[in-house]
């Protein structure tokens, strides 16, 4: 078995040449609600990001991913790993995929790519999300990848109209 990659994609580390993706995809504001950004990123903050994203998981307990289609070789979005808990063996997952590559199955590949990492080289127990209520893409998404949704949070994020719930979902190894 190939870790993080597949016949169509990989999952690499992030290159200082990502910077103006990755400057692109962190300033959107239509993202926002879906993490917990609050404010745009400079080059100088996010090319610093880069120097030190070769280090471990172990260390900074984030890994932050470049999704990346390997025919023509291009960027399609990010998956990370974050709020690592080695002694508990549990980690946050993230998916961000570029609208242009959105409905093709690539984000599907790449969150059970990530999995299949987390669960056989990490030996982690669960992967676990945050989804906005609504956002009926990325619920769909972690379900079609082994997701469960365990719980609502209520009013548990801010957005434009007051406050939302999220869903709290969870894959078991």
């Amino acid at each position: 078995m190939t870790l993080l990659r597949n016949d169509n994609l990989r999952l690499r580390l992030l290159e200082p040449e990502d910077l103006d993706l990755l400057y692109a995809w962190e300033n959107d504001s239509s993202l926002w609600t879906s993490g917990s950004t609050v404010s745009p990123y400079s080059r100088y903050t996010l090319k610093e990001y880069l120097a030190e994203s070769h280090l471990n998981i172990y260390e900074v307990r984030q890994l932050r991913l470049m999704i990346e289609l390997l025919a023509p070789g291009t960027a399609a979005g990010l998956a990370d790993l974050y709020d690592f808990d080695p002694h508990n063996r549990k980690a946050a997952v993230g998916i961000l995929l570029d609208p242009r590559h959105q409905g093709k199955g690539i984000a599907t590949q790449a969150l059970n790519l990530l999995a299949d990492y987390a669960f056989s080289f990490l030996k982690l127990h669960q992967l676990y999300a945050y989804i906005p209520v609504g956002n009926k893409p990325s619920e769909a998404l972690f379900r079609r990848c082994g997701f469960s949704i365990s719980g609502t949070l209520s009013d548990w994020i801010s957005i434009d109209k007051g406050f939302s719930d999220v869903l709290f979902v969870q894959r078991i190894n």
